[in-house]
């Protein structure tokens, strides 16, 4: 595990930055960034593809649940180079991934641009997400000491943060 570092300015006003080591080599952890079925192992959500095809300007419905009014938010495929990067739109984010090789592992790098106010919260939810593609395992109670944490690292420079949204604490 690695922490996440803070970049500020770009197009949403900053960015959070995590890598990891992963065991498997890039094209094996394209797959668990690319099919729907892997991606539910470690993902926030669900994630559905227009078409089951990651190709530039594809939709992309990322939806919070299975009931028909579960909270959603949508998205867009930017770029796909199998098996280096891939980076699309996450509602008003961008989230990034790069694959490089190292030994035969993988260097994962996500880089998500947001507003700087859900910074901590992202990075939180970031961290637990690639701790769980790391492991497979979920820490449940790991969310709220990494919040807080990461909350009295970035608020001197992003200013006060905010919480999950209601209903998803």
């Amino acid at each position: 595990m690695s922490e996440a570092s803070l970049t500020t300015g770009g197009t949403q006003g900053a960015a959070i930055r995590l890598e990891r080591v992963l065991p498997d080599p890039p094209q094996v952890v394209w797959q668990a960034l690319t099919e729907r079925e892997q991606l539910k192992k470690w993902f926030p959500c669900d994630v559905v593809v227009d078409g089951e095809r990651w190709v530039p300007g594809a939709g992309i419905t990322f939806p919070f649940g299975p009931e028909p009014d579960a909270f959603t938010i949508k998205g867009e495929v930017l770029d796909v180079r199998e098996p280096e990067s891939l980076s699309f739109t996450w509602g008003e984010e961008t989230l990034r991934f790069t694959l490089t090789p190292h030994g035969t592992g993988t260097l994962l790098v996500l880089v998500d641009e947001l507003r700087p106010a859900v910074a901590a919260r992202n990075a939180a939810g970031w961290e637990a997400c690639l701790d769980l593609l790391a492991t497979g395992t979920r820490d449940k109670d790991a969310w709220q000491p990494l919040f807080e944490h990461y909350t009295a690292v970035f608020s001197p420079t992003l200013g006060e943060q905010e919480g999950p949204p209601a209903g998803m604490a």
